[in-house]
């Protein structure tokens, strides 16, 4: 069984990577010409070594504070995002409908593919078999309501 590890918990250089990031991304959406983007980034990118490479823990702690203040007050307000990610305008656009759904297929429409509609079958019959071998048959008095 795999180690229980938090997924919340961040390094501190990785909430540094992270604001780092995210400024980024921040900067891509105020320069559209790659040329002004690149220099800003240029820019960041000191700014943001400075952090990684301070030696006083404490100091670099207010120094990442001080940099996710300064994004939060220069957030563009229509972020970039990607079409696919969350927000996107493509996200979920294309919908795969469930595997439940052939159940519902008319005779004739399943009569188009046996072969498949024959495998489909048997696969279910081997699945209600291994589920009521693990979990037990379906007991509709045990229900609760």
């Amino acid at each position: 069984m795999a180690a229980q590890v938090p997924l919340g918990i961040k390094t501190h250089v990785q909430k540094i990577c992270s604001v780092y990031k995210q400024t980024l991304r921040n900067l891509e959406a105020f320069y559209d010409r790659r040329n002004v983007y690149r220099y800003h980034a240029v820019q960041m990118r000191v700014r943001f070594d400075e952090i990684v490479n301070e030696k006083d823990f404490r100091k670099s702690q207010e120094m990442l504070k001080q940099a996710q203040e300064e994004l939060f007050l220069t957030q563009h307000p229509i972020p970039k995002k990607f079409p696919l990610s969350p927000g996107g305008v493509a996200y979920e656009r294309i919908v795969n409908p469930p595997d439940w759904v052939l159940d519902y297929w008319h005779p004739l429409e399943k009569a188009q593919y046996p072969e498949y509609f024959k495998k489909r079958e048997q696969r279910k019959k081997e699945f209600i078999a291994m589920w009521e071998k693990e979990y037990g048959k379906y007991d509709p008095k045990s229900e609760h309501h």
